[in-house]
């Protein structure tokens, strides 16, 4: 079940994820990055999963450079959650061992 995850820019985070009425998971990442490339499709499979209930963003950090610099993205893949409008939690690289479940579990805690 493959859902959809929308790109947001410096311009639309805002109203897209900070005024999102359900959590937000916002995915930076990178054209060239390789660990970027391996996470996209849990990020897009558990948008399939949890839709309607979590709004699943992603964000090209080369293209937009306000918005991962106001949150501190240093690393990518980082993902950070999003919840009334607040930072509630993040994963920064590919979580070890299982990543899907670990995303999961994240996003869980604030569902």
């Amino acid at each position: 079940m493959a859902g959809k995850v929308q790109d947001v820019t410096d311009q639309s985070f805002e109203a897209e994820v900070l005024r999102s009425p359900e959590p937000a998971l916002v995915d930076f990442w990178a054209v060239w990055c390789g660990p970027c490339r391996m996470i996209a499709p849990i990020v897009e499979e558990l948008s399939g999963e949890y839709d309607g209930r979590v709004k699943f963003t992603k964000m090209n950090v080369d293209e937009n450079m306000q918005t991962p610099g106001r949150y501190g993205i240093r690393g990518i893949p980082t993902l950070l959650l999003f919840k009334d409008g607040k930072l509630v939690d993040q994963i920064v690289g590919i979580p070890p061992g299982a990543p899907k479940a670990r995303i999961k579990e994240m996003i869980e805690q604030h569902v």
